[in-house]
C-alpha cells in the first residue's frame, strides 16, 4: 500500500511558484550537490557584493520536494552577509517551509549544502577564508550519519 505525502501550503507554492529559477551568469559562487539514493541534483549560483548576498538562483533536477527547498533556500540567503548565508541550515530551510514529510528531510539538506558549496566556490575564488565553512560534500550520501540524526 503506497502511502500518501502531506506538503504544506508553502511548499506547494514554492514547487508551483519557484522563486530565483536560472543562472547567474559570473556568479560570484556556483555550487552543485547531489544525493545518488534519489537522484536529486541541486546547483546553487550566488552574486556577493562587498560580502553581501545581492542574489541567488538555482537550477534542480528532482522531486518537488527538492524545488521548494532550493525556492526558500535563495530566497533565505538573499541579502545576507556571508557569514550569515552559511548559518541557513537545513532546518531553518524546513521551518520556512512549515515543514516537509520525514523522508523528504534529505531536500533540505541538499540545499544547506548547495548554499555551502556556492560559499566555498565565492572563497576559492577571491582567496577569502570564510570562519566555519568547510568542503562542499558532493554527495549527501557522505553526510549519512549526520542525517540520520538530524531526521
Amino acid at each position: 500500500m503506497s502511502q500518501v505525502m502531506e506538503y504544506s501550503e508553502k511548499v506547494m507554492d514554492h514547487f508551483t511558484n519557484p522563486r530565483n529559477v536560472g543562472e547567474i551568469e559570473n556568479a560570484s559562487g556556483v555550487g552543485t550537490v547531489g544525493n545518488a539514493k534519489c537522484g536529486d541534483i541541486m546547483r546553487m549560483y550566488l552574486e556577493i557584493k562587498d560580502g553581501v548576498v545581492i542574489d541567488a538562483k538555482f537550477k534542480t533536477f528532482g522531486c518537488g520536494a527538492a524545488v521548494a527547498t532550493s525556492s526558500m533556500a535563495t530566497e533565505l540567503v538573499k541579502g545576507k552577509t556571508v557569514e550569515e548565508a552559511l548559518l541557513v541550515t537545513n532546518k531553518a530551510v524546513m521551518e520556512a517551509l512549515d515543514g516537509l514529510p520525514p523522508v523528504k528531510v534529505h531536500c533540505s539538506l541538499l540545499a544547506e549544502e548547495a548554499i555551502h558549496a556556492a560559499l566555498w566556490d565565492y572563497a576559492e575564488k577571491n582567496g577569502i577564508t570564510v570562519p566555519g565553512l568547510k568542503p562542499p560534500v558532493k554527495d549527501i550520501d557522505e553526510t549519512e550519519e549526520f542525517y540520520k540524526t538530524e531526521s
